[in-house]
């Protein structure tokens, strides 16, 4: 089944999306939570190689549902958010078929930026019942934590240490063709 797109700019709608992540804790389990607060532009072109996903989000919105670990997370040892506000993305190429295709682009965490690469799910257009046309997609990746200068770490007492090196991030986002 092929899908189109209509060619041209859609913003996230974030009260339909969610950015989310995991990583392991103790070794033994892992520990999830999620960015609240994000701005997304999708830029939709004739064909997938010549279409694009930027996207900027505030550090400061890191929930994991446990305040002490969040104001841990957002202090100097992991995103530092009061001089790194925020963390972006910018793709600069997508590989495969319209349903399901490689993103890669530039994330930028605190002053570093590194290539990664999501694996996306298109997971279909429609128009909802008050005229909004909207697409919805799935995209995860592995990155290391390391690799963006995030190593704070504390020592286990049993070997191994408090927090894993790589971070899974799983996003479920929704567009909106803006009416432009």
């Amino acid at each position: 089944m092929s899908v189109e797109l209509t060619p041209g700019t859609w913003n996230l709608d974030l009260a339909h999306s969610e950015i989310a992540f995991s990583v392991r804790h103790a070794g033994i389990s892992k520990v999830r939570g999620q960015f609240t607060e994000a701005d997304a532009t999708l830029v939709v072109g004739e064909g997938l190689d010549s279409s694009s996903v930027s996207a900027t989000i505030n550090t400061a919105s890191f929930d994991s549902k446990d305040g002490n670990r969040d104001a841990h997370v957002k202090g100097a040892d992991f995103f530092n958010v009061e001089q790194f506000p925020t963390m972006t993305f910018r793709s600069s190429e997508a590989q495969g078929a319209a349903e399901q295709f490689k993103l890669v682009g530039d994330l930028t965490i605190k002053d570093t930026t590194a290539p990664v690469e999501f694996d996306v799910e298109f997971g279909g257009a429609a128009v909802d019942p008050f005229g909004a046309t909207r697409a919805g997609f799935s995209a995860t990746t592995v990155i290391s934590r390391k690799q963006f200068g995030i190593t704070w770490n504390a020592a286990l007492e049993a070997g191994g240490v408090l927090v894993g090196d790589k971070v899974t991030i799983t996003i479920d986002a929704a567009f909106i063709l803006s009416a432009n």
